[in-house]
């Protein structure tokens, strides 16, 4: 974790004491020395240095052409053309041996050099990818995958599992490997009579191997297609974004445009959280990254430190959650549902609408209870002065919209913007102008974080060719459908408690792999939409990014506030409680995952964030057009409550699975809401009332 003096110190932001004047608030670009340093301190990471730098350049460049080659048919191989598994193991022989080199084998190793023992691995995993990448034509033609594959492949296969199973260790940690290794080897024993449900059918150890690493369903499989496919043109997009200022930009802007309001730091916060999260998708770069800035400018201006933590963590957590340019997973989900990566973006929209305005009705509540004001004008950068420096990025993240809306250029798209906006920075912008060294820093950020993704994707994808060798999904969605009596409800309840326990030990992305097999079948089976159920669990997995004893993103967060470490956990699951129930909402009715009529979607849309209104209301104390509801005396927590209970029903769909229609459910909520309201608008005018007599 970061030392508690390291973020909060450093932070670049133009403080000003109560008797200076007016100081413009103007951050310089975030993404900067002090930012690396301290992403680098919350991961461990072993920083590469002279001919190993090298390498990881080099090797990002190819792996990057190598994409472009692929996704373009550019035809780079003169006269031969290449099988898509043959991409995908060339990517693999790049990018995998650096796992070893990046990632330390245990937290005493040194990070200042690279010990032999690593190279070795290094050295051994490039061997055996090129290895098997030369047989992987041949595999394909003869049906090895399922026999008959020479004793040389099958070694080379055992040496890569082996190899595999660390990189994930190293990369996800003891619980990831603990979790995935057991299913990597149970078709070996899938026919054991102890396995109950998860019994299927067995397989030898050479045959395990074989399907493992020739096959199109496990090391080859969703996850590092996904990769492969779309998700290093994204990240490619992402930081080059970054790399331009794009982090100034969205600062600067969130900074004008509601620095103004109550509790504005906070408010600031959540905007320019997600917007740097719509394109990076990363929960830690973005704390890291808007945190430096918005952290102590919240503390300066009344927030107490672990609320102000929680504040960001729970904004960065919805990193993930915000389209166009989510975290990895979201490119996985697309895989498994065998749909467009925009469909998925349009899936999450209104969730992450809802999701972020519930933060906004949270801090505004908070801001209102507590008499925090917001900056003064004087302070802060003016909108149209932003806008004018940074008009191109509105421009590109325009264009890469349209091309994934409109024109359904997923794999494409990303490229086309990253080109755009290069040229457009190097015309328009003399600060962030890229040079050699730019140059070389852009591949060599993007190198450390393919290689962490491909350790953990290749890995988890022989989780789910254990699964499809044996066949045992099938009969274990039915066992769940029995268990749970058909019941939606507890299967839901099933699935959420699950995801929440794997998602503590688990990266969300190899947590919702899990789920994505052993759960979502029987979820479908009950007659849930398929979106709206990975969504479910995509959702759900992710929280322990806020939900001690994981919490890394309160943990980031707390170490730059200097708050205590666990207090700063806690209050990120109160002030992020909206995510806990609004999974919920879109598999009870999948028109919030826009899986229905737009107009449909849009009314349950206004209905959950009016619902929300009354559940900030209920949490903080604070309720929007009627007050601080401390003025209700003794009657202030059951006033709380029924707003909460009031609230949350409000919000709830109705029809489908819900016993109750939308009529109904709105009317019981509107009948909780409606004496409470009153209730507590004569209880709290009153007070003012004799405040001001007295």
């Amino acid at each position: 974790m970061i030392p508690p003096s390291g973020g909060a110190q450093s932070a670049p932001a133009a403080t000003v004491a109560a008797g200076d004047p007016p100081t413009k608030v103007v951050f310089d670009d975030p993404h900067g020395a002090a930012a690396g340093l301290s992403e680098a301190e919350v991961t461990r990471v072993r920083t590469l240095k002279g001919a190993w730098r090298w390498a990881l350049i080099v090797a990002t460049a190819a792996t990057i052409l190598l994409c472009i080659n692929q996704q373009f048919a550019l035809r780079f191989f003169v006269g031969y053309t290449q099988l898509n598994t043959e991409y995908f193991y060339l990517l693999i022989a790049l990018m995998l041996p650096f796992t070893f080199l990046i990632f330390p084998i245990s937290a005493k190793a040194t990070l200042d050099r690279v010990p032999w023992y690593d190279v070795a691995l290094f050295a051994l995993t490039f061997g055996a990818s090129i290895y098997l990448m030369q047989f992987i034509r041949a595999a394909a033609a003869n049906g090895w995958e399922f026999g008959g594959a020479p004793q040389g492949v099958i070694i080379a296969g055992a040496i890569m599992w082996v190899l595999l199973m660390e990189a994930l260790r190293r990369t996800g940690g003891w619980s990831l490997l603990l979790s995935v290794l057991p299913f990597t080897i149970y078709p070996i024993f899938a026919d054991a009579n102890w396995l109950g449900p998860f019994r299927g059918t067995a397989s030898t150890p050479e045959l395990a191997v074989s399907y493992h690493v020739l096959s199109g369903e496990s090391l080859l499989g969703i996850p590092v297609q996904a990769f492969a496919d779309t998700v290093i043109g994204f990240l490619v997009f992402g930081t080059a974004l970054m790399m331009t200022g794009a982090g100034k930009f969205f600062i600067n802007i969130s900074f004008a445009a509601c620095g103004t309001f109550r509790g504005g730091a906070a408010k600031v916060c959540i905007f320019a959280s997600g917007l740097l999260g719509m394109m990076s998708g990363s929960i830690i770069s973005n704390v890291l990254t808007a945190g430096t800035m918005t952290i102590p400018t919240m503390k300066r201006t009344g927030f107490r430190a672990s609320y102000a933590a929680a504040i960001e963590a729970c904004a960065s957590t919805g990193a993930v959650l915000a389209p166009p340019v989510m975290g990895a997973t979201a490119f996985v989900i697309a895989q498994f549902l065998n749909v467009g990566y925009a469909d998925v973006a349009l899936a999450a929209l209104i969730p992450a609408v809802l999701y972020y305005a519930g933060l906004f009705m949270q801090v505004d509540a908070y801001a209102a209870r507590h008499g925090l004001k917001g900056l003064p004008r004087s302070e802060l950068p003016r909108v149209w002065d932003t806008i004018k420096e940074g008009w191109y990025y509105v421009f590109v993240i325009a264009l890469l919209i349209v091309m994934l809306l409109y024109f359904k250029r997923e794999s494409h798209a990303p490229f086309y913007a990253t080109a755009l906006l290069l040229v457009l920075n190097q015309i328009f912008s003399k600060d962030t102008r890229w040079t050699l060294a730019t140059i070389g820093k852009f591949f060599e950020v993007n190198g450390r974080t393919f290689v962490e993704l491909i350790g953990i994707l290749a890995g988890c994808g022989l989780l789910i060719g254990a699964f499809s060798m044996t066949g045992v999904v099938s009969s274990l969605a039915n066992d769940m459908l029995r268990i749970a009596g058909d019941n939606a409800f507890m299967l839901l309840a099933m699935c959420a408690a699950t995801s929440l326990i794997l998602g503590l030990g688990l990266t969300t992305t190899a947590c919702y792999i899990f789920l994505a097999i052993l759960i979502a079948p029987a979820l479908e089976k009950a007659g849930l939409n398929k979106m709206a159920v990975h969504m479910f669990i995509f959702y759900w997995g992710m929280l322990s990014s806020i939900t001690p004893p994981v919490a890394i993103a309160s943990f980031a967060a707390a170490g730059i506030a200097g708050s205590p470490a666990m207090k700063t956990g806690w209050e990120s699951m109160w002030v992020g409680s909206i995510i806990y129930f609004l999974p919920f909402f879109f598999v009870m009715n999948p028109a919030l995952v826009l899986q229905g009529p737009l107009i449909e979607a849009l009314g349950l849309m206004g209905l959950a964030a009016l619902g929300t209104l009354f559940i900030c209301g209920g949490i903080q104390g604070y309720q929007a057009f009627v007050g601080d509801l401390r003025k209700a005396g003794t009657l202030e927590w059951p006033i709380r409550i029924l707003l909460v209970i009031g609230g949350f029903v409000l919000a709830t769909p109705g029809g489908g699975i819900n016993v109750l229609s939308q009529v109904q459910v709105t009317s019981l909520g509107a009948a909780i809401l409606a004496p409470t309201i009153v209730l507590a608008l004569l209880l709290v005018r009153r007070r003012g009332v004799g405040e001001i007599r007295a």
